[in-house]
């Protein structure tokens, strides 16, 4: 049909916008649901391995909203230091802790006022400050450090997590109201074992990719080859990016054999 036609077209020139490689089946479909949600304020839930590229879905999700013209935040939830987590995502007023800003300080959900938070690594974000998180979602407002009144905000929250939330809030690690709250729509992005087929384009391009950076024409033999593809890469896009990179970097000749792989 004409409309499947237009999809696939649609689904191509995503890809080719967000540096996304492979055509099975299952990534063709993450990213299909991810432009069909796109135009909505549904939050979507992304998840998969580490290394599957699953930062790239919530950008596509961005840039086909009605939002796409706002603020774009990503916020690392492992990366901050639970002592400033709660600063950092809600801001504080002047004077509100030892060191504070004096004038205060706006935090990042304020900042993304009028676009999108992504919350990444969400299965990070500690326990204590699941709730005031989930009122930030729920009601679309935020209390800063030390305020008294609360501030609205209007913000779609998307995240993602390579750990099993489900799991989590059975193990009364992550909070049962957050995770609904957060799984309104969930992507799932396969592990690249589960996409064997897409490991060859993945190769060539970064092959390119690499050669083009470092003035270099190098190439991989056909067993070198043969072996990358056959690899499990429990690291996924990531872990073959890092190897690709590594012996072509490292290997003298132009052709790169198995022998010279890790």
């Amino acid at each position: 049909a004409a409309s499947d036609v237009y999809k696939r077209q649609e689904i191509q020139s995503v890809k080719l916008r967000f540096g996304i490689i492979g055509n099975t089946e299952e990534l063709n479909r993450a990213i299909d649901v991810a432009m069909q949600v796109a135009p909505t304020d549904l939050s979507v839930l992304v998840t998969g391995e580490s290394g599957v590229g699953k930062e790239s879905f919530p950008q596509i999700i961005h840039q086909f909203s009605r939002r796409k013209h706002g603020p774009y935040i990503a916020v690392n939830c492992g990366a901050i230091p639970e002592g400033t987590i709660d600063s950092e995502l809600f801001g504080h007023e002047k004077g509100a802790f030892t060191g504070a800003d004096r004038e205060g300080k706006e935090g990042l959900l304020q900042m993304a006022d009028g676009g999108t938070v992504f919350l990444d690594e969400i299965g990070e974000m500690p326990l204590a400050m699941q709730p005031k998180l989930m009122r930030a979602i729920q009601d679309r407002e935020i209390l800063p450090v030390g305020g008294k009144a609360t501030k609205k905000i209007d913000v779609r929250f998307l995240a993602a997590t390579n750990i099993d939330l489900e799991e989590a809030v059975k193990e009364k690690r992550f909070r049962a109201d957050l995770f609904y709250r957060l799984n309104v729509v969930p992507i799932k992005i396969p592990p690249l074992y589960e996409r064997r087929e897409d490991i060859p384009p993945l190769i060539n391009q970064m092959v390119d990719r690499i050669n083009n950076e470092y003035q270099m024409s190098k190439s991989l033999d056909r067993d070198a080859f043969d072996y990358l593809v056959a690899y499990d890469w429990p690291g996924n896009v990531r872990q073959l990016e890092n190897t690709v990179e590594r012996i072509m970097v490292s290997t003298d000749s132009r052709v790169i054999k198995k022998d010279d792989l890790p």
